[in-house]
């Protein structure tokens, strides 16, 4: 399969996939937001699949994940380089990679990253509006 096709795959199965919560999130405001804990306590509903409100709600598992050529690419197909410096686009190829502006760089610094990018043929993941 190419790389185009097994994004749409990707697209498809992450569509599908349940948003895995931790185990009563919704009991603690400072749960709500964390990611999956694997349940570990000795009588858990959750860690042994059975019983309950629990019974429907899937633990994560391998058969989640996404295709291994594309995983931890950007939809667009492309690697996600983070940039800081205007020497730091000279390494960037522009087939495979795209460019992400560091969020400490300044406006003035970020503009000439913009230019030179567009100047290369570099794909910006975070230009500046307007």
């Amino acid at each position: 399969m190419g790389t185009a096709n097994l994004l749409k795959l990707r697209r498809r199965l992450k569509a599908r996939k349940p948003e895995f919560r931790r185990y009563e999130s919704h009991k603690k405001l400072r749960l709500r937001n964390k990611g999956w804990r694997r349940p570990r306590g000795r009588h858990s509903k959750l860690r042994q699949r059975y019983g309950g409100k629990w019974s429907g709600k899937i633990p994560v598992s391998v058969g989640f994940g996404s295709p291994k050529a594309v995983r931890g690419l950007h939809p667009c197909g492309k690697e996600e380089v983070l940039v800081h410096t205007l020497k730091q686009l000279d390494e960037i190829d522009p087939d495979r990679q795209a460019v992400r502006i560091a969020s400490s760089v300044g406006m003035k610094k970020r503009l000439a990253i913009e230019e030179k990018a567009k100047e290369l043929g570099i794909k910006v993941l975070n230009p500046t509006q307007g």
